[in-house]
């Protein structure tokens, strides 16, 4: 979510965020994980410190992007050892409040900004390549969010969007967002084919009331992270509705896995301001296998390491290693899971 934080947009979009209440999971029996936490996994620079890291994902060279809100929005690369490497888009127009980063199967970096209301796709190397979405000019309006009613939906104007995706044939999928309820589905050159969703949350299948996060997994099937309604659904290639996942808590982000054998990952993690209460019902991730069946869990509210503080998302490109970014403790942790059982406890 963030960059720059001129003081009146921060307090604007933090202001205009919708507030949910936070759900307790009511799947029951399920398998614990065991798992540990690196320590101290990423090295900075000395006089450098990460802010909220709401987004992190790694390449397939294993290095780590963590796109977090700081005095300005940033964008950190790592290496497969936690050392720093380089900052991607020091002073860039699309940053300002950062919300999601992903990497694509050719390396290429996308930056999700809910300030700025665009999509970015960097190369490996850090050039822009594609952009998605425009930033409101200062000259029309000082705040980057509507007053009011939601306007119509339009097809390449984003409202505060949230994460990003891609399918085997390199279709583009954003959830869009804040004050959009929509999922956007864009061409490889980002031509508008279709939404599921609108302008106006709704709680049917195909609604959605804040969609947080998103994957698409190896089959082309687009998980949307419905953080509104305390649910995920999964949609097909062409948008339309398969099922919802009603059990799991509220619904923060979602991971799928690479490989052959993928799984997903769900967080209900602990809320923002971490409510009286909310450390006794919530703050675990759920894996899973595609097809719903959850295979366990592990972790749980803390402000010390391994514990979590509101884990905003997740990279879980190996599934045996998660790499989690936190807005409450301003760190990434690398997660090391044992393997799973090979008998799935949990109810679907």
């Amino acid at each position: 979510m963030k960059q720059i934080l001129t003081s009146s947009l921060a307090l604007a979009l933090l202001a205009a965020a919708p507030a949910f209440a936070q759900r307790k999971a009511t799947i029951e029996n399920v398998h614990e994980i065991e798992f540990s936490s690196v320590p101290n996994f990423l090295k900075l620079p000395s006089g450098e410190y990460l802010g909220e890291s709401v987004a992190v994902a790694t390449n397939s060279k294993g290095h780590v992007f963590v796109y977090h809100r700081s005095a300005n929005t940033r964008l950190f690369e790592f290496d497969q050892t936690g050392k720093f490497l380089k900052e991607i888009g020091a002073g860039y127009y699309g940053f300002e409040f950062a919300h999601s980063v992903r990497v694509d199967k050719d390396d290429n970096i996308w930056t999700v900004d809910e300030g700025t209301n665009m999509v970015t796709k960097f190369s490996p190397d850090g050039k822009v390549l594609m952009v998605l979405g425009r930033r409101p000019p200062a000259v029309e309006d000082p705040l980057s969010y509507p007053v009011g009613p939601n306007v119509p939906a339009k097809k390449y104007i984003l409202c505060r969007p949230t994460d990003v995706g891609w399918d085997p044939q390199g279709n583009i999928f954003v959830s869009d967002g804040y004050c959009n309820n929509r999922v956007v589905k864009y061409d490889r050159n980002g031509r508008f084919l279709a939404q599921v969703g609108s302008e106006k949350a709704g709680k049917d299948l195909g609604e959605f009331n804040l969609p947080h996060g998103l994957q698409v997994d190896g089959q082309g099937n687009v998980w949307v992270a419905d953080r509104g309604n305390n649910r995920y659904q999964v949609l097909d290639n062409n948008l339309k509705p398969m099922r919802e996942i009603t059990n799991l808590g509220t619904a923060w982000t979602v991971c799928v896995s690479s490989g052959s054998h993928q799984y997903a990952f769900m967080s209900n993690s602990n809320p923002n301001g971490n409510m009286p209460g909310s450390w006794d019902t919530t703050g675990e991730i759920y894996k899973a296998e595609l097809d719903g069946t959850v295979l366990g869990k592990f972790g749980h509210p803390a402000k010390l390491a391994p514990g979590f503080q509101v884990v905003h998302m997740m990279d879980c490109r190996n599934p045996n290693e998660i790499i989690a970014g936190e807005i409450e403790s301003w760190r990434v942790q690398k997660l090391i899971l044992q393997p799973a059982s090979a008998k799935a406890t949990g109810s679907r």
